[in-house]
């Protein structure tokens, strides 16, 4: 069992019991659009609160249990998500495009190899002029607890080539372990 799986068996810091106020916020502005995939989906807080909105919506873990729970939730709720047990660097298997892609905490758990992977992965998951909505930890935030923290300058460096950076503005990462949330990046990227 992985670290991420292992999470599961109880409640880990980032699954907050809600969505993340950051993709609400989009989702009210209509920058969320048309079909969604939710990377790194967790229990599936973000994928769920898409699909009352009225998209289709695809939840992609790595980790088994939470999208076990997150199927659990959408039976319990009556909102329909493809719930999928996914690595994020395999995204091509899903063999299916989308109009927007959603990360709440997923980027900042890759390595400097894998980074290029994931771009490339998403990249043949997005239509052209799809936009990808990344929230992660930013270098902002002070100590070492958590994740690793992500530069604007990463940001920008792996999505360099074949994307636009819409913005990249500070944001506030919702977990359960800080009361005011850490300091992370909001991203919108769009694949040209």
């Amino acid at each position: 069992m992985d670290f991420f799986d292992e999470s599961y068996e109880n409640t880990p810091p980032w699954d907050i019991g809600h969505p993340q106020k950051e993709f609400i916020g989009l989702a009210r502005n209509g920058e969320i659009k048309g079909s969604v995939l939710d990377l790194g989906c967790g229990t599936g807080e973000n994928a769920l609160f898409y699909a009352e909105e009225g998209h289709e919506v695809y939840g992609i873990d790595s980790a088994p249990l939470a999208i076990h729970k997150a199927q659990e939730k959408s039976i319990q709720r009556g909102v329909h998500v493809h719930f999928i047990v996914l690595d994020a660097l395999d995204l091509k298997k899903l063999n299916r495009t989308f109009d927007t892609a959603t990360d709440s905490g997923l980027f900042h758990t890759l390595t400097d190899e894998d980074r290029p992977i994931f771009a490339e992965n998403l990249a043949a998951v997005l239509h052209p002029g799809g936009t990808y909505f990344m929230l992660c930890f930013s270098e902002l935030e002070p100590g070492s607890y958590g994740p690793r923290r992500v530069t604007k300058k990463e940001i920008q460096d792996s999505f360099s080539e074949g994307w636009i950076i819409n913005y990249i503005r500070p944001a506030v990462f919702e977990s359960r372990t800080w009361k005011n949330g850490p300091r992370a990046w909001l991203s919108s990227i769009t694949k040209k």
